[in-house]
């Protein structure tokens, strides 16, 4: 008979689930909302369970090779929701295109949340999603990765497998294209919707 669950850190949840596979579901009940959420923004809620799912998946399956060094499994999952999320770039490109026509958006009011009064939501709604959409895959991703789940550079750079240089070399890169499509009427949109990538480093 299993003992009672105690199953502290996320590492230990995951070194503890090779004996007890059980114990894998508390970083579900952890991290799941979060990735939710993330799926959602991303693609529409219609995909977000199945990202969710399968990140929960691809994890369980693959959980003894993750690094126990590190505590925190919160990367390691969005990492594996980024690349699942890549593979339907094509249905997150077409929906901020289809964005940027109608300028009507689920997906993407987070970014518009502090605009001032001096950019209509809509026109900025459609503005960002084109910008969005214009992004490589890999810039996009980072990007999001900041703005959206809140990670450190070096949090992105450990959930895609990148350097923290090219973390920032991208996420400047993005940050630019995005700015840029809010006009010159206040650039500084972006740094509002990113106002903690400074100091994530």
């Amino acid at each position: 008979m299993s003992g009672p669950l105690n199953p502290g850190g996320d590492a230990a949840v995951i070194a503890g689930s090779l004996e007890r596979p059980d114990l894998f579901a508390e970083l579900y009940h952890r991290y799941a909302p979060d990735i939710h959420r993330y799926a959602a923004r991303r693609l529409g809620d219609g995909a977000a369970d199945d990202i969710t799912a399968d990140t929960f998946l691809s994890a369980f399956r693959t959980r003894s090779r993750y690094d126990l060094g590190r505590e925190n499994a919160r990367p390691w999952l969005y990492g594996i929701a980024a690349n699942l999320i890549g593979k339907q770039r094509r249905a997150e490109v077409r929906a901020l295109r289809a964005l940027a026509r109608t300028g009507n958006d689920p997906v993407a009011e987070s970014w518009v949340d502090r605009a001032d009064s001096r950019v209509t939501a809509q026109a900025s709604h459609a503005s960002l999603a084109d910008a969005l959409a214009s992004l490589s895959a890999g810039d996009r991703h980072v990007l999001l990765l900041v703005a959206w789940a809140d990670l450190g550079y070096q949090e992105v750079a450990d959930a895609l497998s990148i350097p923290v240089g090219t973390v920032r070399s991208r996420l400047n890169r993005a940050r630019r294209k995005v700015r840029g499509a809010l006009g010159d009427a206040d650039p500084t949109h972006v740094h509002d919707i990113v106002p903690k990538a400074a100091s994530h480093g």
